[in-house]
């Protein structure tokens, strides 16, 4: 009697396991390993107005997440999108200019707005933060007046300006819609310049110009639309995205060519991890892409759309200490949070960034 008595607890308990164990009916597997997190950012505008085309977002920590958008829109005459596919493009809007650079907290809420700063900004682009900046300055590119801007994290100082506001160049100190930056441990850092200029500069920790490379072209240093920059963790190679090209190059830290990766149809951002992995958004096909650094593609995952988890002009990647996914998209005109699912297979998910953390 006993033994008859296991061997049916046997059965019902595997059959419990078995369907805990069942998989998913349906489904599109439209954001990989993640899933969104709900009503973040919470709603914080004025009546009758919206997000602007969103170019940047990093998360310094997850209860301090910075947020850079190219104005406020008209819910009425300037809403890009509804439920499913977008009506229009946020970058097609008419803004209104303020709470262009703003601070959120995990749940959502807005924490800081430095409208203090909004009359410095023409057209918002990317944030960066040093990982060997103990003070954690803040770092914003705007290609639409030509300037990097070095902050205090709490916004109070401008600590350094390069470049002149609205007065495109191309000489040491002029940009002509400069992109992105990269650092090194001893403060040096790199700017890609940009939509109109084609190449890499070098300044040291005090914003003097050392070097430069690139010019126009499709061959090797040769750029079309250098877009975003990064350096590996191992600080031996940087990876520049050649948008207009479809493709990334690499270089050894003096701006050497080693070699490309093509076929990659628009990488509007790249960013090294911490796991010696490459983490591209690509602005045609609408995906997160992970190559590891033999460039072959390891993972992808994207879905063009409105709706929650939906993307379109994934601008910039960012990813929290605690593993959270966060997407900044210039067309669909908002930030999305988003958090690995459970269980969610390790491999595919995205390891914080060669941005954020020292070796």
């Amino acid at each position: 009697m006993k033994a008859f008595r296991y061997i049916v607890m046997s059965l019902l308990i595997a059959g419990l396991v078995f369907a805990a164990a069942a998989p998913q009916k349906g489904g599109e597997d439209e954001t990989g390993p993640y899933e969104v997190m709900p009503n973040w950012p919470q709603p914080f505008h004025d009546e009758g107005w919206t997000w602007g085309s969103t170019a940047a977002v990093w998360a310094e920590s997850p209860d301090r997440v910075f947020v850079f958008q190219r104005g406020e829109l008209d819910v009425l005459k300037d809403k890009p999108g509804g439920g499913g596919l977008p009506t229009r493009a946020a970058t097609n809007g008419k803004p209104r200019w303020q709470n262009c650079l703003m601070v959120f907290d995990r749940n959502g809420k807005l924490v800081e707005s430095w409208r203090q700063h909004d009359d410095k900004f023409i057209r918002p682009h990317r944030i960066v933060i040093s990982p060997f900046d103990a003070e954690k300055h803040i770092w914003l590119v705007d290609d639409g007046a030509h300037q990097v801007f070095k902050f205090t994290n709490d916004g109070k100082k401008l600590v350094m300006v390069i470049g002149e506001k609205a007065k495109p160049g191309n000489d040491e100190y002029h940009f002509n819609r400069p992109t992105d930056i990269a650092f090194l441990p001893n403060g040096d850092f790199y700017v890609s310049d940009g939509y109109v200029n084609t190449r890499v500069l070098k300044y040291s920790k005090d914003g003097k110009f050392l070097f430069q490379w690139g010019k126009p072209g499709k061959g090797p240093s040769e750029f079309n639309l250098v877009h975003g920059i990064s350096i590996d963790v191992d600080r031996q190679r940087i990876y520049v995205s050649d948008r207009s090209n479809s493709r990334i190059q690499v270089f050894d830290l003096d701006g050497k060519y080693i070699e490309e990766w093509n076929n990659i149809r628009s990488p509007y951002y790249l960013a090294l991890t911490k796991d010696h992995e490459l983490v591209v958004s690509d602005g045609v096909t609408q995906k997160i892409l992970k190559y590891d650094l033999h460039g072959k593609l390891l993972h992808g995952w994207g879905t063009f759309g409105a709706f929650p988890g939906g993307l379109w002009g994934v601008h910039q990647v960012n990813v929290d200490s605690e593993g959270n996914l966060y997407l900044a998209e210039v067309f669909n005109g908002r930030v999305q949070k988003l958090r690995p699912k459970p269980g969610a297979e390790r491999a595919r998910l995205i390891a914080q960034t060669t941005h954020s953390l020292t070796k």
